[in-house]
């Protein structure tokens, strides 16, 4: 398998300027996120305080983003992480059904809004998953629900139709809704996830679907859960001023280290993750030579 270097994760502010600052120090990297970049970016009417970009709309900061990515000839792996897992002397990133391999890895996911729901930490892994594309086959021939913070989770409800008897589907977003005719759309507020060892039931505002699994698809998994390990206090990554998380090669930069929640210091930050990473990696390149 491909070992990259640095396993950046986000493409946001924090993860772009890292993988700019890891393109110009020669480090092989991958980026995962999505190509559309961080949907705050592209809902900001006008942002003021990004250095070199006076009173520019999301629109045009991500055009600028996109234009800067291009010209650094870095490409967006596009996914989300639902899984990173330290294997002593690399990481193992698991992103739908791909498994990357890096050297390091940097954290730049944003923020994770909402507390989960009762019954979702109690259940995962028995019936609770973040992932459709990954555990799918697991429900062959049952009924599965699908909570989706986004249009981007459209696909994997079409994907586990193809498999399930039955998918419910649960969108918290007010756009549109695009899916298969397998899959039955509910409008209606999911509140709980119930069982007794296992995911029975998905309770909203208005009654309960019997179910067997339900997929929560958000933008991006809560931090204790996507490293299993990494110090976490108030749903915030904890890191020092080299932006090092308590696992060594891990790393964190932007919203998920905590306020304030601004662009210009995520990017800040995603550049200093960078170096710390390099760094990092060079010390132990030092380290095996001399061993």
């Amino acid at each position: 398998m491909e070992r990259y270097d640095i396993a950046i994760i986000g493409t946001g502010p924090a993860g772009l300027s890292a993988a700019i600052t890891a393109k110009i120090r020669n480090k092989k990297i991958i980026l995962i996120g999505s190509s559309e970049l961080s949907t705050r970016i592209q809902k900001a009417h006008t942002i003021q305080n990004y250095l070199g970009l006076p009173a520019v709309s999301g629109e045009d900061m991500k055009k600028a983003f996109c234009a800067h990515l291009d010209a650094m000839d870095i490409k967006i792996t596009e996914g989300r992480a639902n899984a990173v897992y330290a294997m002593g002397s690399y990481f193992s990133i698991q992103s739908g059904e791909q498994i990357y391999e890096a050297d390091s890895v940097i954290l730049a996911t944003g923020i994770v809004t909402g507390k989960p729901y009762p019954g979702e930490n109690e259940l995962l892994g028995r019936g609770v998953s973040y992932c459709a594309t990954c555990d799918a086959p697991l429900y062959k021939n049952k009924t599965a629900a699908v909570i989706a913070s986004s249009p981007q989770e459209e696909a994997e409800a079409d994907f586990l139709a193809e498999i399930a008897a039955r998918v419910l589907y649960f969108p918290l977003y007010k756009d549109d809704v695009h899916v298969s005719g397998k899959v039955q759309v509910i409008n209606e507020i999911p509140e709980a996830v119930t069982g007794s060892g296992k995911v029975e039931q998905l309770k909203t505002k208005n009654g309960s679907y019997a179910v067997d699994g339900v997929f929560i698809l958000r933008e991006s998994v809560a931090p204790g859960q996507l490293v299993p390990g990494v110090q976490v206090e108030d749903n915030n990554v904890q890191v020092n001023r080299l932006m090092e998380t308590n696992i060594p090669g891990c790393f964190a930069c932007g919203d998920i280290v905590g306020k304030p929640y601004q662009y210009i210091k995520a990017a800040g930050e995603g550049n200093i993750a960078a170096l710390s990473a390099v760094n990092y990696l060079d010390r132990k390149k030092r380290g095996n030579e001399n061993a």
